[in-house]
């Protein structure tokens, strides 16, 4: 029998591979199941983006190799997208690079710069994947706590009580994945400070800007962050375009080239036609941003609803694409609770401690579901 690496050891399956699975198994079985777990947009790109992919599928050279680095059209739409919405200039020759999604990017920037046996700081609750790729290259995850109290940004003055020594990297993710909490101009200071002193680089994942958000915001925008500071983003949520696998990277020159020295490694490029679609979509205006949000206003409204029939609470100020929830005081466990409803509502919630011990006692609904079918769970607990 051929032995798998020791690796593997070290991470399990994504939560979602294996629920969805049996989400699916219950469906077969003719269970009406409405799934509210992920957040994988169920709205269309903009017309302007799939005639760009459209027709780039016909131009000459579209379906040969791409470089590495992508279009330098791509990068430039990045950039100017970055300076109109962030105020951030980003040099698009040597500071922004393009990825075949920003989970890609958490692979690519950890293989970049974490050696086996460096530490990482990683939010609790989080994203999984975090975690994940940190064991997967042998470094080890260092938990810094996030909690409602403190509006979900971490302690840092206890954290610099802690020994950073062999700290290398600190993940991100204002606006806030999974709670919706985001982090003031401010906030983002005092962090990118606290980098500077413990010598640490610090990974901000930002793919949650522009859903239900008045202010979006980058870290990119403290002076001199990029001295410390990456940020990765995203097409998938702010686009509808989480198929089509695009995000970027952005940082300092010499933080770039370290990334790129992986990625051209692992990919030989991005399809010719999908970096054209990418660029209509940066190159949106703001009705697009106002149309996508009050379809997503509506639906969190009817969320809302629903979290309250269940006795939740929640922060009406939060955003992103989820609906982050408190259970009940007295309830069982997140994961209990959500089975329950799973198996007596054929309603699929996202548990809270998928992300971390400190999401127990709270569920996540996920906003990429129609407004009718959130009725419909609403009816099933009446």
């Amino acid at each position: 029998m051929i032995r798998t690496a020791d690796r593997l050891n070290t991470i399990q399956e994504y939560y979602f591979s294996k629920k969805l699975r049996e989400v699916r198994g219950l469906m077969a079985q003719g269970k009406p199941i409405i799934n509210m777990g992920i957040g994988s947009p169920d709205l269309t790109p903009s017309q302007e983006v799939l005639n760009a992919i459209q027709s780039a599928v016909l131009e000459n050279g579209a379906h040969q190799y791409q470089s590495y680095q992508g279009l330098p059209q791509l990068r430039g739409a990045i950039a100017n997208f970055y300076k109109k919405r962030f105020n951030v200039d980003a040099n698009p020759d040597t500071e922004i690079l393009p990825l075949m999604g920003s989970k890609e990017g958490i692979m690519h920037i950890s293989l970049s710069f974490l050696n086996e046996g460096d530490e990482v700081l990683i939010p609790n609750p989080g994203y999984p994947t975090y975690t994940s790729v940190t064991n997967l290259v042998g470094a080890v995850p260092t938990y810094y706590d996030l909690t409602e109290e403190n509006g979900w940004f971490p302690d840092l003055e206890a954290l610099a009580k802690q020994d950073l020594s062999k700290v290398k990297i600190m993940w991100l993710s204002y606006p806030h994945m999974p709670t919706g909490a985001s982090a003031t101009k401010e906030q983002f200071v005092k962090i990118v400070d606290f980098a500077k002193q413990h010598d640490i680089l610090l990974v901000n994942d930002n793919p949650y800007s522009f859903v239900l958000n008045d202010e979006p915001a980058s870290i990119l925008s403290i002076p001199n962050a990029k001295e410390v500071c990456l940020e990765l983003n995203s097409l998938s949520k702010t686009f509808n375009m989480a198929g089509w696998r695009v995000g970027f990277v952005l940082g300092s020159e010499e933080h770039i080239n370290a990334i790129l020295k992986v990625k051209s490694n692992m990919d030989s490029g991005m399809f010719y036609g999908i970096q054209k679609g990418a660029i209509a979509a940066l190159e949106s205006t703001d009705e697009w941003f106002r149309d996508l949000n009050a379809v997503y206003s509506e639906r969190r409204e009817l969320i809302f609803e629903l979290a309250e029939t269940l006795g939740c609470t929640y922060d009406r100020n939060a955003v992103g694409l989820f609906v982050w929830a408190k259970l009940p005081e007295g309830s069982v466990s997140s994961e209990e609770f959500i089975d329950n409803v799973l198996y007596t509502k054929d309603l699929f919630i996202t548990p809270g401690t998928i992300f971390g011990s400190n999401g127990e006692g709270y569920i996540r609904f996920s906003l990429c579901i129609t407004k009718d079918k959130i009725k419909e769970a609403i009816k099933r607990f009446d």
